[in-house]
């Protein structure tokens, strides 16, 4: 277990299984109608992304202009994810006030 962390692919691990959840709740959306659309899906899946890729980074040695570029795109993911979210609040919010 020790060398999963060591060599940097408990990472790669966890990246196979965001991807997994991904494809998992794509499909549920697909069969159903219900849960997250891949619209406000991808940008929270693109931050995590972003931030373990870092991680992978760092423990393959790679210099810090490279983990800051990865670091940077997570925080650009994480933007997106809440401009997403604030707008669909401002939605609801405009809807409820409406329908009074």
């Amino acid at each position: 277990m020790a060398d999963l962390f060591a060599s940097g692919r408990i990472v790669d691990l966890i990246l196979c299984l965001v991807v997994l959840e991904c494809m998992a709740l794509w499909l549920y959306r697909r069969r159903t109608g219900r849960g997250p659309g891949l619209t406000a899906l991808l940008p929270t899946i693109a931050a995590g992304a972003g931030l373990l890729l870092a991680w992978r980074a760092a423990l393959a040695g790679l210099d810090w202009p490279w983990i800051g570029a990865l670091l940077f795109a997570a925080l650009l993911a994480h933007l997106a994810d809440l401009a997403l979210r604030w707008r669909q609040i401002d939605r609801l919010q405009r809807d409820r006030d409406d329908n009074r």
